[in-house]
This record gives structure tokens, sequence and C-alpha cells, in this order.
């Protein structure tokens, strides 16, 4: 089985243990003399079931990240790269959309508000870190389909 195989059925089972959970909680009362629409029990093993493969593919899945290496780097720090280069870029867009802001004076004599950064500079830097973020993520999806799952 590949890596991206396999986290693609951890996504699935993951949102069916979602909506097994809504099943359970809609089960879990009734009025005294009617029967539940589903029986509690049987959820329960099925979650029990869906809990322990999704424990089996959590593993195998870190394993297999942590122990293949791409250009002297494993996929877990590849991924943490990416996760970082996400949040940075987030945090960076948020900051220039504030520095580049205009603020209008209706006078003359009204405070001129102006940005504290040159707003183009940031913007090349944040240009070339959404660049590295697409060619970490082409690493990953190439990783993912080429990497049997251990």
């Amino acid at each position: 089985m590949k890596l991206a195989s396999a986290l693609s059925e951890r996504t699935d089972i993951q949102n069916r243990i979602s909506e097994l959970s809504v099943r359970l909680n809609n089960n879990a009362k009734v009025q005294d003399g009617d029967k539940p629409a589903e029986d509690p029990i049987v959820l329960l093993e099925e979650l029990d079931r869906l809990l322990k493969r999704l424990e089996e593919l959590m593993t195998r899945i870190n394993l297999t990240n942590s122990r293949t290496v791409s250009d002297g780097k494993t996929i877990t720090e590849i991924l943490a790269k990416r996760d970082c280069l996400k949040k940075k870029i987030e945090l960076m867009r948020n900051f220039l959309n504030i520095a580049s802001n205009k603020v209008s004076r209706m006078t003359r004599t009204e405070i001129k508000i102006i940005s504290t950064v040159s707003v183009s500079e940031i913007q090349t830097k944040l240009d070339e870190l959404s660049k590295q973020l697409r060619i970490t993520d082409e690493k990953i999806q190439e990783l993912n389909w080429t990497t049997e799952l251990i």
C-alpha cells in the first residue's frame, strides 16, 4: 500500500468516526417503551473496529514519515517545514493587508498614517515563501504516491 492510499483511508475513517459519534448520540436515549433507530452496542462495536484500524494506520503512517528520507530530510521534517511555511504566509498576509490599507484624510490638518514597512519588499518575500510552499507541497505529494507504507 502506498502512503497516499493510507492517508486517504485515514481521512475516510476519521470522517466515519465523526458520523458514528452523531449516530451514537442520536441513539443514546429513547422514550420509555421505544427502541432506538440503531443498536448502540452495534455502533460501539463499529467504533472500536474503526479506532483499531485508525490506530494501526496512524502508527504505520508516522513510522513511514519518520523513516523515509528524501534530499536528506524525513517526510516528518518536510511536513513540519510545510506547516510552518503555511503559518508564516498566513501571518504575513494578514500583516500586509493591514500595512497596505490606506487611511484617508479629509483635510490636510488630520494626522497622516503611514506604513511602518515597505509593503513591496514584504510582498516579494511573501511571494518567495509561497513558491517554497508550492515546491514543498509538490515534494510531499510525490513522496506520498511513491512511498510504500511501512
